[in-house]
């Protein structure tokens, strides 16, 4: 009998010790458009190809709304050809509210809390409120989403794209503070027509996440011989922050999908960039305070097990695909130095760094042979991004 008690003793402790290391990761789009701004379809459409394809939460990001007006929305002709009325119907049935007026056909389209209620599943797949917050300055455009808003932020004016940013910003923890609800901001495609440079972004305050990758065909995550790349960006965002004591920023993945019909290169689709968040419950509260510890990392396809901490180390674990070649790469930025360096490469799918004394703070890239799903006849290749870890 004590034997069997002293087993039973020893898998407890096992199984509680199994669940502290765990990690859950939740599969989720935080930027997406429908028919409420400039997208081309319905939400309960859009959030259905997601639920489909195995997503976990979503966040319908229209510009400069938050469904919560009465709207009819007139079908035109492009519709006609997509037949997104029919697929609508075909779907949803007697859910759908049509009328003629005027000889045109016009649907009315469900407000946030309609269609959150109707699509969303308890602890299985969440819809989140956002608005993509967009203005501009002198021609140049500022879009902010702001995740699991409240109350609509109208579009801002300034004397600058930073005045415009910061007033978005403080806007946004105001709300927070007022309301006492879990919600953040995040700059959206800073190459978008080159409209936000790094030297604006190191500016702000308040500010702790922005979009690395955006699947959106025209927002030059890459750069060109004159605009640096999102993710060289990065980097010399956070290293300024951190001298300035600033928290570091974080960086999320997303579609900024539009086109839900026609699947293309040129098009904004569905299935380019995620983020995949640790949180023990599928609960709205946990998953942004997740983040906002950077307990995440950002994807265009590349599965990560594990992202482990101690007081001496970084590993990373990768759920490979068969075939697929994988290279790990840690960078770091180092006391004495201006810029973050590679500090360590290895192929394979498990990579783990010591760190040093002179480091700072460390991230990780993995990098694939895989091409990407989305877009068809893609060159890009399957990749993820870890959250740096400040180490002083």
């Amino acid at each position: 009998m004590k034997s069997l008690i002293f087993v039973f003793t020893l898998m407890f402790i096992f199984s509680c010790c199994l669940d502290e290391s765990e990690q859950i990761w939740h599969k989720g789009n935080l930027h997406t458009h429908s028919l409420w701004s400039d997208g081309d379809d319905f939400p309960e459409m859009i959030i259905k190809w997601y639920k489909d394809h195995n997503y976990q939460f979503i966040a319908i990001s229209d510009h400069n709304t938050i469904a919560e007006s009465e709207f009819w929305y007139e079908i035109k002709e492009i519709d006609k050809k997509n037949k997104t009325l029919e697929k609508y119907i075909k779907n949803f049935g007697e859910w759908v509210e049509t009328k003629i007026d005027s000889n045109k056909q016009l649907v009315r389209l469900k407000k946030f809390n309609e269609y959150r209620l109707k699509m969303e599943i308890p602890d299985s797949f969440l819809v989140i409120r956002s608005e993509e917050v967009t203005t501009s300055f002198e021609k140049k455009p500022i879009h902010i989403n702001v995740t699991n808003i409240h109350e609509k932020i109208e579009p801002l004016k300034g004397k600058s794209i930073i005045d415009v940013m910061q007033k978005v910003l403080d806007e946004v923890h105001e709300q927070k503070k007022k309301l006492n609800v879990p919600m953040f901001a995040h700059i959206n495609h800073p190459n978008f027509r080159y409209g936000i440079s790094t030297e604006d972004m190191k500016k702000l305050n308040g500010e702790r996440f922005f979009e690395l990758y955006n699947g959106h065909p025209l927002v030059n995550n890459e750069g060109d011989e004159f605009n640096v790349d999102t993710e060289t960006m990065w980097d010399l965002i956070n290293v300024h922050y951190y001298k300035e004591g600033k928290p570091l920023l974080l960086g999320i993945a997303t579609d900024d999908s539009h086109n839900y019909h026609e699947f293309s290169a040129k098009k904004s689709n569905s299935g380019r960039g995620w983020v995949m968040v640790n949180s023990k419950k599928l609960e709205l509260r946990q998953l942004i305070d997740a983040m906002e510890k950077g307990d995440f990392y950002a994807s265009t396809g590349v599965k990560i097990n594990k992202i482990d901490k101690d007081s001496d180390q970084l590993f990373i674990s990768i759920e490979p695909e068969k075939d697929i070649d994988y290279e790990i790469i840690f960078y770091g930025y180092k006391e004495g130095n201006d810029q973050v360096q590679v500090l360590k490469r290895k192929k394979g799918v498990n990579a783990n760094y010591t760190f040093q004394n002179d480091d700072i703070f460390i991230r990780a890239k993995v990098n694939s042979n895989s091409k990407k799903d989305s877009p068809p006849m893609t060159r890009e290749t399957k990749k993820a991004w870890t959250q740096p870890v400040l180490l002083k």
